[in-house]
């Protein structure tokens, strides 16, 4: 498929995969729409894209913001036609040490806030009888992992939420991507929370050493434009864990011909 000219919106765009995300996106012709909530950075951002950008910044975990932000975006070129649920906050601590508001904060910002972000656009692209849905979530989100159990529990969340979206919107035209990255030289563990709140302050070796974030923005736009709808990107044991938990494509085209037979019009009609 062609970018050329089709409206994408990244959440979590200042930096990391969402900056690369953007350059990737706008180098193939994508007007991009920026969000996070440090301003400054995203004009940054911004400044170095070739084609033309709207900055929008909001904490996503603020509803009114957010339902502004989604009607400024769709007046900016009349439509947005990609939609990145991108931002979020990894954690690094023992469950047994780790304190409830930890959880809460990690799963309203990796995934209630995600879902509300995607619920204000499915209907606009519903409408125009296309669009795509893209969630960051991450190899944690296929295959738990020690230290970050909120943030797997969030990232499982968001695969869940994806995949039943997909069946649902398939009679719509819409297409649901959810990929999941390994390590990726980002600051994801330098901002992740500590057991207590805090913010970590400090990289891990694997992350430093991860795929460069250019190079695995632009897999991840390769498997989009090849329609891939699972999408790993990772090396070595992550990668192998990743696939290890793939899902079969015809299992995804099982739940759409579902939809496409009335199964939703049935289980409504039983009341």
């Amino acid at each position: 498929m062609s970018f050329e000219g089709q409206v994408a919106w990244i959440t979590g765009a200042s930096s990391g995969i969402g900056s690369a995300l953007a350059k990737e996106l706008a180098a193939r012709g994508a007007y991009c729409i920026l969000s996070g909530r440090d301003e400054a950075r995203l004009q940054s951002v911004a400044a170095g894209l070739p084609t033309d950008t709207l900055t929008l910044p909001f904490d996503v975990r603020d509803d009114a913001a957010l339902a502004d932000a989604i009607a400024q975006a769709i007046a900016w070129k009349g439509n947005v036609d990609i939609a990145v649920a991108n931002a979020g906050i990894s954690q690094r601590g023992r469950a047994l040490d780790t304190d409830m508001a930890v959880y809460r904060e990690i799963i309203e910002v990796d995934l209630t806030a995600q879902i509300a972000f995607s619920q204000g656009l499915i209907g606009h692209m519903a409408q125009r009888g296309g669009g795509r849905l893209l969630f960051i979530s991450s190899v944690a989100g296929k295959v738990g992992v020690p230290m970050r159990t909120a943030y797997s529990a969030a990232k499982f969340g968001l695969a869940g939420y994806a995949d039943a979206l997909r069946g649902e919107l398939s009679v719509n035209g819409v297409d649901v991507h959810t990929i999941y990255p390994g390590s990726v030289a980002t600051n994801v563990a330098r901002n992740a929370l500590t057991a207590d709140g805090r913010t970590r302050g400090r990289s891990d070796k694997a992350i430093e050493n991860g795929i460069p974030a250019e190079e695995a923005a632009k897999e991840m736009v390769d498997a989009v434009a090849a329609g891939q709808r699972e999408i790993v990107i990772a090396r070595g044991m992550e990668l192998a864990m990743g696939e290890a938990r793939r899902t079969p494509d015809q299992l995804f085209d099982q739940v759409a011909a579902m939809v496409a037979a009335g199964y939703m019009d049935k289980i409504e009609a039983e009341g």
